[in-house]
């Protein structure tokens, strides 16, 4: 509580020097002894409301011989780590036959009748599941349902009367809210921490297909994944998922999926035991200042197509790459990651409104969405492993038929980079060796002839767009050139 008193105090005090109250006076003195028991008692409130509706998960996963010795699985694979990596340990030495790889992390109550709420890395492929409540009883959950995209998991242990936490809608979370994080980090059962709303909507983590975070700087640790982040009323606004950390702990930077998604997610474990997303059909993108300025645009919102998917909903209602998609049913896209977000809650078969750039001009599309599975997505592949161009560090060369075939292109499509210079253009600009250049500013090219006289029109634009193929993927990259 002392943590919680001098957030408290700061608090009070930056609120007396916006409001341009003065720290010294004696009706400043007389008042906030109230304001602070008034916050502090608001903090207790919370923790006893909710407290008992979080609960400690331990799963286990029965592992083949090995005789590779290990003792922790590592933390530190990335700057942003899922918090019950660190508790994945492994005995010394060779592993037997049926040894047992453990995690822990931490859950919320939904449903009075055992339903919990957690995340889907904490309890996936897991072959036993142990649920720890507040009340020292312990139960044996089953799965409902799993969907690693969003990394939320539905268990179910057979309860009755349990103590359960409201769901908040996160739509209204603002940033600078205070909040609380409960969870049971290393081990520590029920433990709570406060902080604030960081920022929303955070997105390009790179911990899941579907990332639209809570960020909050309460403590969180390895063995919150899963434990509710609430707001000052004592509702859910988030379940805690993951932290940005250089040492394995807390660094100020924790990240938890917005209720409302949880909630949608949820809903559909339970009726379905998995989630149906919808799908348009297309390779997006960013934009970025050159790319816009590249396509007569002023600002950088919207989703660039790179790439329409032959058969695709969206080839079949007349999206096409270069568009620029800027609303969906109504509501502005400002990059890929919102796009995918609104494209994914659609139902399959629902049929939905984008309006593109094109040309210089906005139009309507009315698409049937289709439904994401791995057969429509398909599956990239990695890049194949000339001419010098000093000026963008590019050595460059025809297809080979080899590498052609390979990538799916037509004989004649395009130019590959045989190599990238560390300090050239190109390299600034993303380019790897074995990408294939098809196009420059809007034009086919398919000898380093054509590129060359490309590369010399954009000087005169002052920027250059390259559509590029990568694997099987194509996108755009763009930049000033002299």
């Amino acid at each position: 509580m002392l943590n919680v008193r001098i957030r408290a105090i700061f608090l009070v005090l930056s609120m007396a020097i916006f409001a341009g109250l003065p720290l010294v006076s004696h009706s400043a003195e007389a008042q906030a002894p109230s304001v602070l028991k008034q916050l502090d008692e608001a903090f207790v409130q919370v923790a006893e409301k909710v407290t008992p509706a979080v609960v400690n998960i331990r799963s286990s996963k029965k592992e083949a011989a090995s005789g590779v010795p290990g003792e922790l699985d590592p933390f530190f694979k990335h700057p942003f780590r899922d918090f019950d990596d660190l508790f994945k340990r492994f005995k010394k030495g060779p592993k037997p036959e049926g040894f047992k790889q453990e995690g822990l992390g931490s859950g919320v109550i939904i449903s009075s009748d055992g339903h919990i709420l957690t995340n889907s890395h904490v309890v996936k492929d897991a072959d036993e599941i142990q649920v720890n409540l507040s009340d020292r009883r312990s139960f044996t959950a089953k799965v409902i349902g799993t969907d690693s995209e969003s990394d939320i998991a539905v268990i179910k242990i057979d309860a009755k009367d349990l103590p359960i936490a409201k769901l908040g809608d996160s739509s209204k979370l603002r940033v600078g809210e205070l909040v609380m994080a409960i969870g049971n980090p290393f081990g520590l059962n029920r433990t709570v921490t406060s902080g604030i709303v960081s920022a929303t909507g955070r997105t390009n983590v790179g911990i899941i297909d579907y990332e639209d975070f809570i960020q909050t700087d309460a403590a969180i640790n390895p063995g919150n994944s899963g434990g509710p982040l609430v707001n000052i009323s004592g509702e859910v606004i988030g379940i805690n998922t993951a932290i940005a950390t250089r040492s394995g702990g807390y660094q100020g930077i924790g990240f938890a999926i917005p209720s409302n998604s949880a909630n949608l997610i949820m809903e559909d474990l339970l009726k379905d035991g998995k989630v149906r997303r919808g799908l348009l059909g297309v390779n997006i993108q960013d934009m970025n200042e050159s790319l816009a300025k590249s396509f007569g645009r002023t600002d950088t919102k919207g989703a660039l197509v790179a790439q329409v998917v032959e058969g695709s909903p969206a080839e079949k209602a007349g999206i096409k790459p270069e568009d620029i998609i800027l609303k969906f049913n109504g509501q502005d896209v400002s990059g890929a990651a919102e796009l995918k977000n609104l494209v994914g809650r659609q139902k399959p078969g629902a049929t939905s409104k984008l309006t593109v750039w094109r040309n210089g001009k906005t139009v309507d599309f009315s698409i049937e969405i289709g439904e994401r599975t791995a057969k429509a997505l398909g599956t990239p592949v990695p890049p194949a492993a000339g001419e010098t161009f000093e000026e963008l560090g590019l050595e460059i060369e025809r297809v080979p038929a080899a590498a052609a075939e390979k990538m799916g292109l037509k004989e004649g499509q395009g130019v590959l980079v045989k190599d990238v210079k560390g300090d050239g253009l190109g390299s600034r600009m993303g380019l790897r060796s074995g990408d294939v250049i098809l196009e420059v500013d809007g034009k086919n090219i398919s000898s380093p002839s054509d590129f060359s006289d490309g590369v010399k029109k954009a000087r005169e634009h002052k920027v250059i767009r390259l559509k590029i193929q990568r694997g099987t993927a194509k996108i755009f990259v763009a930049s000033p050139i002299g």
